[in-house]
């Protein structure tokens, strides 16, 4: 048989040919994601899409191109077999080490923003100068975001790279 004779029915359904059944979770993303503490926001900033696409993403059983899956990787800081779903195991250690140690540093450096109090701010600075020594890509880690906080007027955000389209501005029939 040839391909041009080949028809959909003879090729057998998705889990015949090997394709994971759409109900079976694919992938770990949204999992890993909230773990090494990095926003939907951040993730769309970093691939170029909306927040919106970054949580049909997230969604366990959504399947994309590997392509993505390593974008996905470079983004969140982890090897890519720690994206996709192996048996349920849990994440492994070391990443789930460096997860811990980032989410506790944010919190030091949220400490030291907030707190007006010396001695706690000198506290949090020592606790900050050792989660270096231990790790020290956490010397680039930003504190937790505060509710509501104001963008800067150099923050464009992902507004300022979109285009719109010309047809937008005209009435329908002009």
């Amino acid at each position: 048989m040839s391909i041009m004779n080949c028809s959909v029915s003879s090729v057998g359904n998705a889990e015949q040919i090997g394709f994971p059944a759409s109900n079976h979770a694919l992938h770990r993303l949204g999992i890993v994601r909230r773990r090494q503490g990095i926003t939907r926001r951040t993730v769309a900033r970093h691939l170029n899409v909306d927040v919106s696409q970054v949580k049909e993403m997230e969604r366990e059983t959504s399947d994309m191109p590997l392509s993505k899956l390593y974008e996905w990787q470079k983004v969140l800081e982890v090897p890519v077999t720690e994206l996709l779903v192996d048996a349920e195991d849990p994440l492994s250690p070391p990443v789930m080490k460096r997860a811990q140690l980032l989410r506790l540093m944010k919190t030091v450096l949220s400490i030291m923003e907030e707190t007006k109090q010396t001695p706690i701010r000198r506290m949090a600075q020592t606790l900050a100068n050792q989660l270096v020594e231990i790790m020290p890509e956490l010397e680039s880690v930003s504190p937790w975001h505060a509710v509501g906080k104001r963008r800067r007027r150099d923050d464009y955000g992902m507004a300022a790279q979109r285009r719109m389209s010309d047809d937008l501005f005209y009435e329908p029939g002009e």
